[in-house]
């Protein structure tokens, strides 16, 4: 996720980003980048998020919680 953040929002440093507190808390997050992950994951790994779990990515940890089946689905 973090390879996907830094290809959206380049110039934050994401070394300090903590699993618990969610993202647009920690970094310059708009709506559009938010959306621009979205289709990233689409992209990068075929993987949908439909819009009623768009909350499901606030933070690493619930992204991680959320995203690792559907990783697991893909092998």
């Amino acid at each position: 996720m973090l390879d996907i953040i830094a290809e959206i929002a380049p110039d934050e440093d994401l070394s300090d980003v903590k699993g618990e507190i969610a993202l647009r808390e920690q970094l310059d997050l708009d709506s559009m980048d938010f959306l621009d992950i979205v289709m990233e994951l689409r992209k990068q790994h075929s993987i949908e998020v439909p819009e009623a779990d768009y909350g499901q990515l606030a933070s690493l940890d619930s992204c991680s919680e959320y995203l690792t089946p559907k990783f697991n689905a893909l092998v």
